[in-house]
């Protein structure tokens, strides 16, 4: 399986409902820097995965409706806790919506599956992964 991956980060503010939250349940910040790994099984006719420019470009496009946001007032997290995780596959959602939409090229179509990390800091991180289309 061959694979590409592109990053960025998003700064964001946001809290968390749990007492196994602990402090976290107060407003606060979170910069996280996020890894996007687009895999398939076979390399297309110019011999790459996904064009990197489009795949760097689509992930900004989806990551900049929450950079510089409170999460607690976007809709489509109401009532949940935007934990790492949830975050992780919101991104991953967003994104095989923009493989499906041809946003990365008509070739993109046969990624197989993507990988969405979100580095919480340098001794933290989860991911959601998971096929797509393809």
């Amino acid at each position: 399986m061959f694979a590409v991956e592109v990053r960025d980060h998003i700064m964001i503010a946001h809290s968390f409902r749990g007492a196994v939250f602990g402090p976290a349940q107060a407003l606060h910040g979170a910069t996280f820097v996020v890894d996007l790994a687009f895999f398939r099984e076979n390399l297309d006719e110019n011999g790459i995965v996904v064009d990197i420019g489009l795949a760097h470009d689509a992930l900004k496009a989806v990551l900049g409706p929450l950079t510089y946001r409170n999460l607690d007032e976007l809709p489509e997290f109401a009532g949940r806790n935007t934990t790492t995780e949830v975050l992780a596959r919101h991104i991953f959602d967003a994104m095989a919506a923009a493989i499906a939409r041809g946003d990365l090229g008509p070739d993109a179509r046969a990624i197989a599956k993507l990988r969405v990390t979100l580095h919480e800091s340098h001794v933290a991180r989860a991911w959601y992964e998971a096929p797509i289309g393809g």
